[in-house]
Order: structure tokens, then sequence, then C-alpha cells
């Protein structure tokens, strides 16, 4: 069986199942015979051997299944890297770039700033930060022991281990000095929506990422309060929402003193990154 073969056999099975089939079954026989798609896809009628062929119809089994495509490869591009993601951790979304977008504008290039990441996950945001300002120095928590693990590894992955303080914990029992920017992506979904997702979401990404509590608003409520603890005066609080969790955040962040600066908007015009100051 060739390259084009073994394609079109997993387009046709995903077909009734998967969007971007073609995509998919590309990135998995990447991912089987360790070769970019442009090398594949340039060789359709190189030969595939029979333990590929094996390997190659174990992870389209698990695609058919609705897994994410990031899990089955093992990796998810986020800002401009490449991050290692398993299913301990939420696939990093283009979304959650905003917050790199604004604190990059909030920090000069030659500047030091001590950086909180509430809720780290991969790793991602704190990381991509520290990659494009390495004068900083951050800390990054997160209730998983097991998420903490993965962005161990991304940190290590990256040069970044000696820079970045790992702390597996809630944010309620966290307490340190006080930081210059606190950053967060916390679990935002209310217990309706997180019912309603897209089964490759809800069956195989970290609930404990995800669920906000009966309103949505558990974790994004208990960073507010702790940045107001954790922040230094004029300390940033950068945190991303929900579409519509606008207007109960931003009574939220008045209530605990601080100032908005901004709101950010998606590329569907939606609210989605708060930049507010501790006053």
């Amino acid at each position: 069986m060739n390259y084009q073969e073994i394609l079109f056999k997993g387009n046709k099975l995903l077909k009734t199942k998967i969007n971007n089939t073609n995509l998919d079954t590309e990135l998995i026989l990447s991912k089987v015979l360790n070769k970019t798609r442009e090398e594949i896809l340039t060789n359709l009628k190189n030969e595939i051997d029979e333990e590929q062929v094996d390997k190659f119809n174990f992870y389209l089994k698990r695609r058919k299944k609705k897994e994410p495509i990031a899990y089955i490869l093992g990796y998810k591009y986020f800002w401009k890297y490449k991050f290692f993601v398993n299913n301990s951790v939420l696939i990093p979304r283009p979304e959650t770039e905003h917050i790199i977008e604004e604190v990059l504008k909030l920090i000069p290039i030659n500047k030091s700033k001590n950086i909180l990441d509430i809720g780290t996950g991969s790793g991602c945001i704190i990381i991509s930060i520290l990659k494009e300002r390495n004068k900083c120095k951050g800390s990054a928590i997160d209730i998983s022991n097991k998420a903490i693990k993965i962005a161990k590894i991304n940190a290590k992955i990256h040069q970044l281990e000696n820079k970045i303080k790992y702390v597996n914990i809630d944010i309620d029992k966290f307490n340190s000095s006080k930081y210059d920017l606190v950053i967060s992506n916390p679990p935002y979904i209310d217990d309706i929506n997180l019912a309603r997702l897209d089964d490759g979401v809800r069956l195989f990404e970290p609930k404990l990422a995800l669920s906000g509590g009966i309103n949505g608003f558990k974790e994004i409520e208990k960073v507010i309060i702790k940045g107001k603890k954790l922040l230094k005066h004029n300390g940033k609080l950068i945190i991303e929402i929900g579409h519509n969790q606008k207007d109960h955040s931003l009574n939220y962040l008045k209530k605990y003193g601080f100032y908005i600066n901004k709101i950010c908007k998606d590329l569907s015009g939606k609210s989605r990154c708060i930049i507010s100051t501790k006053i």
C-alpha cells in the first residue's frame, strides 16, 4: 500500500464522523512515518510497511471516536511555539493568544517583571511570554499535579525550567510575594453548557480545566479575589473570560478595587480578555 492509497482509506473511514478529514489523515500519517506533510504529498507513490499501517489504523480509530487530533499527535502549536499535550491538560486555543498579545504590550522588551500564571495547564501562556521577554521570571500554579508535570516538560523543552517556579496548589491556598502581573485562563464554562460541549471536548479534555461551576464564575471570582492580594500596587490582572461573562466580570473586578484598562474581543467580536489594574 502506498501513501496515496492509505490516505484515501483514512479519509473514507473518517468522513462520516470528522471535519477536516484530509488534514487529519495527513497529520496522522506524518506522525506514523515521522515525515512532514509536504514530504508525504510529494511522494504519494512511496510504499508503507505493515507495521506502519497498523499504527496508522490505531491512531485513525482514536480519531474516529472524536479524540482531539492534538492528543493523538502529542502536540499543539500556540503563539509561535510547539507544546507537548496529552489528556491531562486543556488543548491551547487561539483565542488565548490575546493574553500573550496584551502582556507583551505591557512589558518593554528589556524590562524585568515577576509574573504569576494561575491554572497554567500545559504552561503555554507563561512559557510563550518568557520566550518573548527573557528578562522576566514566572511562577505557575495548577490544582492538577498531572498538569504541572506537563508544564514542567514544556518548560524544559523550551529551556525555561530555571525561570519558572511550578507549584501544584489550589489558588485559595497559594500565598507568595507580590507580582507585577497575574495572568489566567481559568475554567469558565457553566454546568449546562459543559454538558452541551462537542464530544471531542466533553469526552476527552479534563473537566477540571473546563468547569466554572453552576454559573461559570466560580474560578473567575477566585482569581480576581486572590489577584487583589498577590498583585503589587498598580499591578496588572489579565484574565480570559467566556463570551457572555463580561458584565459580571467587570462588576466583580470593580468590587475588588480594579480599574478596567481594556476589554479585548476575539475574531468573532466576542469579549474574551480583560486587562485591569489593582488600585
